[in-house]
This record gives C-alpha cells, structure tokens and sequence, in this order.
C-alpha cells in the first residue's frame, strides 16, 4: 500500500459514514479500493433486502477512493456516477471495488463492482472523479492564493 492509500485508509476509517454503517476500506492490489460493509439490518429496506441508496454509497466511494489514490493531497470531487443494480440481496455483507478505467489530468472515469459476501456481482457503476488541487486532502497541503468559483 502506498503512503498516499493508507492515509486515505486512516481518513476514511476514522470519517462518521464509514463509522456509522460500519464500512472498512482498503486496496488489496495497486490501483483497486475496496470497501467492504458488513450487514447491518438497518438499512434495509420495508421488505428487508439491502436498500439500493446503500448499494449506490458503495459505488460512489469505491469509485472516489479509487481515483483520490491517484490524485496526491487533493480532494477528489464525484462528478456523477450511475449504478446499474443487477441483483436482490438479502442479509449479506458487501463490498464494493473501484477502478480508474480512464485516468486524467482534471478528470477520472471509474468502474465500480459491488459483490455480496458469496461474490456474486449485485451492482455495476460508473463515474467521473474530479481532482480538486486547491483543496487538500488526507495529509495534502493546497496551494496557496483565491479559490476557484
């Protein structure tokens, strides 16, 4: 792990969202961010499958993470992202896998795979990500001199 990922690892761990439905994250090999959320029948929905809200947080910071990793000290900003829901799931951890398919200077496309505990693929997502340089993020220092609007 880079020094840049574990130190998004420790802001990401230590964030009230993650905390709260008690997501961990990693990156298990060189450019992939894995989050992985174990069930909590809290947030399922009034027929007690995990609701897509939930699914589609998991896309979105698997995406982001996996493009703020390339992106030293800056925030990373979602620009949009789409979730192609696939499955039901009921009572089963999760995890989600961003990859950068499109690296860039001002913006990154993303996929996003999210997976039940058995490994069946449940979600499908893409994304765009873009760098913020003058806001700093996780260890980073902006630059000093007016934001942009």
């Amino acid at each position: 792990m880079t020094e840049r990922e574990a130190a998004l690892v420790r802001e990401f761990n230590a964030a009230p969202i993650a905390r709260y439905f008690g997501m961990t994250l990693s990156y298990p090999e060189p450019g992939v961010a894995r989050v992985d959320l174990p069930y909590n029948p809290q947030l399922d929905h009034a027929l007690h499958g995990i609701h897509g809200g939930v699914i589609a947080t998991l896309v979105d910071i698997a995406g982001w993470f996996a493009s703020a990793a390339r992106h030293e000290g800056c925030w990373v900003a979602t620009a949009e992202f789409r979730v192609h829901t696939l499955e039901p799931v009921e009572r089963r951890a999760l995890f989600g896998l961003g990859r950068v398919l499109r690296p860039g200077r001002t913006l990154d496309v993303c996929e996003m795979r999210v997976h039940d505990e058995t490994g069946r693929l449940v979600a499908l997502g893409t994304g765009t990500f873009v760098p913020q340089r003058r806001l700093a993020f996780a260890g980073g220092l902006a630059p000093s001199g007016p934001r942009d609007a």
